[in-house]
């Protein structure tokens, strides 16, 4: 059996940049062990798997540990992957997924913009492992999807120093850290180590969440954002241009591809996987 292939940096405009995510075009399904398998063998924060249904494609991503209902820089990384080789001449492309259609559009420069739903949250009391968990406290904790602490100003959040392994006993997917942006209107960070992502240079799911409580604090539907991370052993971040339209997220952001190759499997080895 042979897969194709394609590992692509996205929200960036250069490679070894941006968050990379492996995509990989398949004919049907492959059961979930297998697709876990190879997600946990690409060793990058999301695999997503897609499959062409004709006027739309069908998606679902993988982390080294687990699949996951909703993943911003593999959706744009699968865009890429349709938009440049399975489908040129295409300009929009609608991927089903376990949270409803998501769209996304190339722009006449090259770029790509994607439609997610916004995502809600409640104020909560922060749970202890949460606390223990980030060096320095929040001013405020939401529950979502994931955890969200808010802090004052960037410094703080950039000071963070989190407790993996204690952050690894929450209930909710992850932890987001964000405030208020010196030169965006906001920052944040985000540690995920349930799905083996200690930290993740820019996540677009976290962003469904980010996006309506900042729209809502600063008033403004329009915003900009950055996300902090180390990458290749320095610190690394990422801009984005975001919009809160109604009950959908607007991001946008470039891509650029890293490789194209082909994972070959022995069809013994994906019966004793699927086992």
């Amino acid at each position: 059996m042979e897969i194709p292939l394609y590992q692509v940096d996205a929200f960036t405009d250069r490679v070894f940049f941006g968050n990379p995510a492996a995509v990989c075009p398949l004919d049907e399904w492959l059961s979930d062990e297998v697709m876990q398998a190879i997600g946990l063998e690409n060793n990058l924060a999301e695999t997503a798997f897609i499959i062409d249904q004709g006027d739309s494609f069908a998606l679902r991503w993988f982390t080294p540990s687990m699949e996951v209902d909703l993943c911003g820089h593999a959706t744009l990384a699968a865009a890429h992957v349709v938009l440049h080789h399975l489908r040129p001449e295409w300009n929009e492309v609608t991927f089903h997924s376990r949270t409803g259609p998501l769209v996304v559009s190339r722009t006449p420069e090259g770029q790509f913009v994607m439609s997610f739903p916004a995502l809600p949250r409640e104020r909560v009391d922060p749970p202890e492992a949460l606390l223990a968990g980030l060096s320095i406290a929040p001013t405020a904790v939401y529950g979502g999807m994931d955890y969200m602490a808010v802090y004052d100003n960037e410094e703080d959040l950039r000071a963070v120093e989190p407790d993996q392994r204690m952050l690894g006993t929450l209930d909710r997917r992850a932890v987001v850290v964000t405030a208020p942006g010196i030169s965006s209107d906001f920052v944040s960070r985000f540690f995920g180590p349930k799905q083996s992502i200690p930290e993740d240079p820019f996540t677009g799911s976290a962003h469904c969440m980010l996006v309506p409580y900042w729209a809502e604090v600063l008033g403004r539907t329009e915003l900009t954002s950055r996300q902090f991370s180390p990458r290749l052993g320095k610190p690394h971040t990422i801009h984005a241009n975001c919009e809160l339209r109604g009950d959908r997220v607007i991001l946008g952001g470039s891509t650029r591809q890293y490789l194209a190759g082909v994972i070959t499997l022995d069809d013994e080895e994906v019966a004793r996987l699927s086992r």
